[in-house]
């Protein structure tokens, strides 16, 4: 049995100090401040000196380590330490290697598979608790806007297909009160009414504006709106929207 130590830093390898300095700011607003979370990097100590994390690179593994604390990319912040770890050292290099595998350098993606969620997949292996929700939770955050945002224009083609479809009904029921109310009325009796045994009983009146809307034509458009409805609706947008 071991201890398995988070150490964190505040991510301050840009080559602008200015950035690096809004960084600290950030972390120091957002994490200490109100404890919501920050722009962080994590390794996992387990077993040794070492710490292990994740990164990008253009071939081979992205995990890779260095002496705990003192990763040169980055300022440090804290540790933390999560719990404690059954498994031996040999299972635990085992698992290293196992990580090393299936976490290439080339697959890195600050949202979704950052060194925050290999940190989270090696403490869950080592069988102790992730990380605390504010170490990855920005990226979380903005992981989730972007699926949202995917959804949500998937739901605007959806929502345009339904509209044209429902337009395209209305104006047929539409259409067909009018030729049934044509239909109706007498060819010969021009205040449209009959009369039957003397009596006069008059037909349906169209209503003006009921008269223009189908007298205009405006049908809804049926050049392949509804047959391309997953045609990305940003095409009509206008060109001012920014996309």
């Amino acid at each position: 049995m071991t201890e398995v130590i988070l150490h964190i830093y505040d991510v301050t390898n840009s080559d602008s100090e200015k950035t690096n300095n809004t960084v600290v700011q950030i972390n120091k607003i957002f994490k200490d401040g109100i404890g919501l979370g920050g722009i962080f990097h994590s390794a996992v100590q387990v077993y040794g000196e070492d710490e292990w994390s994740f990164g990008f690179c253009e071939e081979g593994s992205g995990v890779f380590n260095c002496p705990f604390g003192r990763n040169p990319m980055y300022t440090y912040r804290e540790s933390i330490v999560l719990g404690n770890t059954y498994l031996t050292k040999s299972k635990v290099n085992q698992i290293l290697r196992e990580l090393s595998r299936e976490w290439p350098g080339d697959c890195y993606d600050l949202l979704s598979k950052n060194c925050n969620h290999f940190c989270d997949e090696f403490c869950e292996r080592l069988g102790v608790p992730k990380l605390p929700g504010w170490v990855n939770r920005f990226a979380n955050a903005g992981d989730t806007a972007v699926e949202i945002a995917g959804t949500t224009a998937y739901r605007f083609r959806q929502a345009k297909t339904e509209i044209v479809t429902a337009s395209k009904v209305a104006y047929q029921f539409l259409a067909g009160i009018a030729s049934n109310t044509a239909a109706a009325v007498a060819p010969d009796s021009p205040s449209g009414g009959s009369s039957k045994g003397g009596t006069t009983s008059p037909g349906f009146q169209q209503p003006a504006w009921f008269k223009n809307l189908v007298a205009a034509g405006a049908k809804p458009s049926s050049s392949g709106a509804v047959d391309n409805g997953d045609e990305d609706i940003t095409h009509n947008l206008s060109a001012d929207i920014p996309r």
